[in-house]
């Protein structure tokens, strides 16, 4: 069984109610302060659940470079109260940052459920 800290379980919660105020904040039409809050809470409950280390290290590896400056970039646009285009440009940063892992997550998939 993996024990989660408590630091990890505070993480789980800001995470969880970052992305709360992120649909919440597309919902009410690209509200920018709800999405501005959402980014913070998810992107400080992601460093809280992994460390600041990992986090740094996910985030600026040589490969993933250009997806982090994309979702980076597109929360500092939302922080500027440029909501339509920073959800834009942060989605195309997300997509770059995890294109890699759609593979690695079926063939995670096959080991716990080997019927599908």
């Amino acid at each position: 069984m993996v024990s989660i800290t408590e630091t990890q379980k505070i993480g789980v919660g800001l995470t969880g109610f970052g992305l709360f105020f992120l649909l919440f904040g597309v919902l009410l039409y690209f509200d920018s302060v709800l999405l501005a809050f959402g980014n913070v809470l998810f992107l400080t409950g992601l460093t809280f659940i992994i460390g600041l280390r990992r986090s740094a290290g996910f985030f600026f590896q040589r490969q993933k470079l250009r997806g982090s400056t994309f979702f980076l970039g597109g929360v500092a646009l939302v922080l500027f109260r440029w909501p339509i285009i920073g959800m834009a440009v942060e989605s195309y940063g997300f997509v770059l940052l995890f294109r890699g892992k759609q593979y690695q997550l079926s063939q995670t998939s096959q080991l716990y459920w080997p019927s599908i």
